[in-house]
C-alpha cells in the first residue's frame, strides 16, 4: 500500500502498474484493488504459483510500455523518483540500469553498511555487473532478447539478468535512489547477509550461477 501511495504521488504520471501476486495468502491482492481509482492504469494479477522471477517475468509479459521498472513490495519511492530516473536513463542511453539504496533516517551502522554495499555495485557495474532486482530499470527488447529472469536460479537472479543483458547493452548503474523496508536485514543479520551476497556473487564470479542449494 505504501508503494502504491507513492507511485500516485510521482510528478511523473504517465505509466501503467502491474501488481502480480506470487500466489501469497496475504491480503496483497485486496489492498492493490483499493488504489484503483487512485491509479486508473493499474492491473492485479494473482499467479498459481510462487517465485520472485517467475513474477516479474509475468508482469513483463503483461506490460505494454517499452520501459519497464520492477518493484518489490516493500520499496518506497520519492515524488521525483521516475522524474529524475527517466532523465538519466535516457541521457545516458540505457536500457537496462541499476538504482542505489538508500539509507536516509537509517543508523550510522546501516549508513555505512548502505554505502560500502553502493560502492560494490557502482564498481562491479564496469566488469561483472550486480544489482538489487527490488528496484531495477530494463526495457521490453531486452526483457525478451536474453528471455527474461532465470526461473531455475535459487540465489542472485536480478544479477544474472544484468550481467547477460551488459552482454549486449552497456549497464550502469544511476544516481538515484529508492528505499526499502530493512526488516529482511534486522531479522537475518546486517552482517550475516552481507556476508551472504558477498559470497554468493564470489561463487558465480569463479564457478557461474546458482541453480541448487550450494549456498547452504
Amino acid at each position: 500500500g505504501r508503494l502504491l501511495e507513492d507511485l500516485n504521488k510521482q510528478s511523473h504520471q504517465s505509466f501503467e502498474v502491474i501488481v502480480v501476486d506470487s500466489n501469497s495468502d496475504d491480503n496483497t491482492c485486496e489492498v492493490a484493488q483499493g488504489f484503483e481509482k487512485a491509479l486508473p492504469a493499474l492491473s492485479v494479477h494473482k499467479m498459481e504459483g510462487r517465485g520472485t522471477s517467475l513474477g516479474r517475468n509475468t508482469g513483463a509479459k503483461l506490460a505494454s510500455f517499452e520501459r519497464i521498472l520492477f518493484l518489490d513490495a516493500d520499496v518506497r519511492l520519492e515524488p521525483t523518483f521516475l522524474t529524475n530516473a527517466l532523465h538519466q536513463l535516457e541521457k545516458r542511453k540505457l536500457e537496462v540500469a541499476g538504482v542505489y539504496m538508500s539509507a536516509e533516517e537509517l543508523s550510522a551502522g546501516y549508513r555505512l553498511g548502505y554505502g560500502l554495499f553502493n560502492a560494490g555495485l557502482y564498481l562491479t557495474s564496469f566488469f561483472f555487473p550486480t544489482s538489487v532486482g527490488a528496484c531495477l530499470f530494463s526495457t521490453k527488447r531486452a526483457h525478451e532478447e536474453i528471455s527474461g529472469f532465470d526461473e531455475s536460479i535459487v540465489l542472485c537472479e536480478d544479477c544474472d539478468y544484468v550481467r547477460r543483458a551488459s552482454e549486449t547493452w552497456r549497464y550502469r548503474m544511476i544516481p538515484v535512489s529508492f528505499w526499502f523496508d530493512p526488516r529482511r536485514l534486522k531479522q537475518d543479520g546486517f552482517f550475516k547477509m552481507g556476508l551472504t551476497y558477498l559470497k554468493a556473487n564470489g561463487r558465480r564470479f569463479f564457478f557461474g550461477e546458482m541453480r541448487n542449494n550450494e549456498m547452504t
